[in-house]
């Protein structure tokens, strides 16, 4: 009787994988992201109610960081130096962070429905920045919009990871309702603190905090944002051995020498930490970190060690796209960008909904 030929790599591995994973090396469509998002940050700086020549930005930019060059003119430079490039690059690190930190939750409770919002995070923050916009800063220990929103975030997350904790262990279907459940109630009050305030102005303002925007961004602001977009980024992704681990599930991951418990509480931490610092920077964006990750999974496969560094590139062109859009679609008002990630990601959501089922 023949014996069966010993299969193959190839062979072995899953059909779901092999059919997702068409590249195999996130460098073959990391290089030509990069250029696309340097390519896209120009364009949106170039672009809005005072148009600005793609070469003068090019210039301005390179003039500012060389520090040689004939200086453009003072209008240009300020346009182009002071108002938006320190906005277009805060919304590609908050495009960024939110794409990283969809696809580790994805990973780590093991739910294609995580995103950065669904451990309500960003209901905390909300719920604290609606606070100091109506009963000033004096409420909330003299604390910022920004400072406050991070301090709800960091209560949130402490808060559902308390109430998803059984046994000592955190279970990932109880943070999910936790997050859920918490998301609900910060929202009701922060409606009810809305409705008490009796001042139209401080509640417009807490709504277009609500929805997301980033125009506020300065030099000043893009700092934090971006120095934990680089370390958290890092970090996650010389994690992406463990998440792969994690996704696999509990049990694989604990047969492969991961510890679930306490790695999984880590990388929870983390990720709600990086999504405070954001949401206290752009307000409540939401869809980025749901949509994003599952459009690079698509195209790279499942492997977290091509998955993140991709995601995170088309986080940050997605989201700059996003802001130019809100700039330019209803001029000279700005639309909140909460709005357009909504109208854009839901239909995205449903077409992949019916893909995985047809699949």
């Amino acid at each position: 009787m023949p014996q069966r030929e010993t299969p193959t790599a190839d062979e072995e591995r899953p059909q779901d994988a092999r059919r997702s994973t068409p590249l195999h090396g996130s460098p073959v469509i990391a290089v030509p992201l990069i250029a696309l998002l340097l390519v896209t940050v120009c364009v949106a700086v170039s672009v809005g109610s005072v148009g600005v020549r793609l070469e003068t930005v090019v210039k301005v930019i390179a003039d500012h960081l060389t520090g040689v060059g004939t200086p453009a003119g003072v209008m240009d430079d300020q346009i182009v130096w002071n108002l938006r490039l320190p906005r277009v690059l805060l919304a590609a690190a908050v495009g960024a962070g939110l794409a990283v930190v969809g696809v580790t939750l994805q990973a780590t409770v093991r739910n294609p429905l995580a995103d950065p919002y669904v451990l309500g995070v960003s209901a905390g923050a909300g719920l604290m920045a609606s606070v100091t916009i109506t009963l000033g800063s004096v409420a909330v220990a003299g604390l910022s919009t920004s400072a406050a929103a991070f301090v709800g975030a960091l209560v949130a997350m402490a808060a559902v990871l308390g109430l998803s904790r059984r046994a000592g262990r955190v279970i990932p279907s109880r943070l999910l309702l936790a997050g859920v459940t918490l998301s609900y109630l910060f929202s009701g009050a922060t409606s009810f603190v809305i409705f008490r305030s009796g001042d139209a102005d401080a509640a417009h303002s807490v709504l277009f905090w609500l929805l997301g925007s980033l125009s506020e961004a300065s030099w000043s602001n893009l700092a934090l944002p971006a120095a934990a977009v680089l370390v958290v980024g890092a970090h996650l992704v010389l994690q992406a051995r463990t998440l792969n681990a994690l996704a696999a599930g509990d049990d694989a991951a604990l047969s492969l020498g991961v510890t679930v418990h306490r790695v999984r509480i880590r990388l929870l931490v983390v990720a709600s930490l990086l999504t405070g610092v954001l949401v206290a920077v752009s307000g409540g964006i939401g869809f980025v970190g749901l949509i994003v990750p599952h459009l690079v999974r698509l195209v790279v496969g499942p492997d977290h060690r091509r998955l993140l560094p991709v995601a995170v590139l088309v986080g940050a062109i997605y989201l700059v796209v996003v802001d130019l859009l809100c700039r330019v679609l209803v001029r000279p008002e700005e639309l909140p960008i909460g709005i357009v990630t909504a109208v854009l990601g839901a239909p995205v959501f449903l077409w992949l909904l019916r893909r995985s089922e047809a699949s």
